[in-house]
């Protein structure tokens, strides 16, 4: 029995005294642990050892005490066991030497068994699950097959992932055929993920908000909508998508169990567009907590003002930036735990 369900409560949509919050990106380059283990160790390596990926995940519990922890690791790992050869390069990021980019490449790749090939991070999982001790739960995620898709066909990141489009608009039969592997290896991967202990999945669109809402339907949300349908007997399913407000109506029609928001739509729109029908997570500018402590305490107790203490979950609307002084994160935390509720 977890001690703090409160993240698990609000998923279900319970009446709490205040909501939840944990940080996109909690785990990882803001901490001095952290960066004490990243010195020591690159980047894959964190992600593939277990002790060293449960002990970077449960680090920000320790210092801030959020109400769930997310297991670190990387959406690349997933291409990486599909025959995709992810690397890091310094001062670049993710990188792939042969971007798959016509119909051989896509064939080439495969769709694996996932304890042959990720079996380490189900290891990370049961590791983590030790050293949390049931305090609070632990979140599982994975890439939307579309943003695997789009590094995948990049190559790299990018601010347009224009060849990734292209791709899609010239060779839309490979494109799909390339999803459907991406999809298919992912369902099977979150299930090993709540086999293995996590309480909830979250779904990373970081770049759905590329395409116009047309294109959304077709190269995102269908594929990420196949992984709800086949997780959602299993666990509660979180989708966040980084601009994409415009698809949060068609979202909060389907099976997830909350819908992620970033900074770029209002809480009363949010709100509006998924018909206060289903928990939303989100969404304070992440460049915010460069403000004052004093400033961001203000500024929480007003956004979950705005969105209402249930069915939500407070969280940055993207990953925390690496230079935010430790001072100020611990304010977003604590502001969230010190809420109290506006007496009308």
């Amino acid at each position: 029995m977890i001690k703090n369900d409160l993240f698990l409560r609000a998923l279900r949509g319970e009446t709490v005294d205040r909501p939840p919050v944990w940080m996109m990106r909690q785990a990882g380059r803001y901490l001095p642990e952290f960066i004490a283990i990243r010195e020591k160790y690159d980047f894959f390596t964190r992600c593939s050892t277990p002790e060293l990926a449960s002990e970077i995940t449960v680090q920000p519990i320790r210092r801030y005490g959020m109400d769930a922890a997310i297991l670190f690791s990387d959406i690349l790992v997933v291409p990486q066991a599909m025959n995709i050869p992810f690397k890091m390069k310094e001062g670049i990021g993710p990188w792939l030497d042969h971007p798959v980019r016509n119909q051989n490449a896509v064939d080439q790749v495969i769709i694996p068994e996932i304890q042959d090939s990720l079996g380490y991070v189900m290891e990370a999982i049961k590791a983590t699950k030790e050293l949390l001790n049931d305090e609070v739960p632990l979140i599982g995620f994975a890439g939307s097959p579309w943003t695997v898709f789009c590094y995948c066909v990049q190559g790299q990141g990018s601010k347009s992932f224009d060849k990734a489009k292209e791709f899609c608009f010239t060779q839309p039969i490979a494109a799909h055929q390339l999803l459907q592997k991406i999809t298919t290896t992912t369902i099977a991967y979150l299930k090993e993920k709540v086999k293995a202990g996590v309480d909830a999945v979250q779904i990373f669109d970081s770049w759905g908000g590329m395409l116009s809402p047309r294109d959304y339907q077709e190269f995102s949300w269908g594929y990420i909508n196949q992984i709800i349908e086949e997780l959602k007997d299993e666990s509660p399913v979180i989708v966040f998508g980084k601009g994409c407000w415009f698809a949060l109506e068609d979202m909060a029609r389907s099976n997830a169990s909350a819908l992620g928001v970033d900074w770029t739509v209002s809480p009363k729109l949010a709100r509006q567009l998924t018909g206060n029908a289903i928990t939303l997570q989100g969404n304070f500018d992440p460049a915010r907590l460069f403000s004052s402590p004093g400033e961001i305490k203000s500024m929480v107790t007003k956004m979950i003002n705005e969105f209402g203490k249930d069915r939500y979950i407070v969280n940055l609307g993207h990953g925390i930036l690496p230079t935010i002084p430790l001072d100020n994160a611990k304010a977003f935390i604590d502001a969230v735990k010190e809420y109290q509720p506006e007496i009308v």
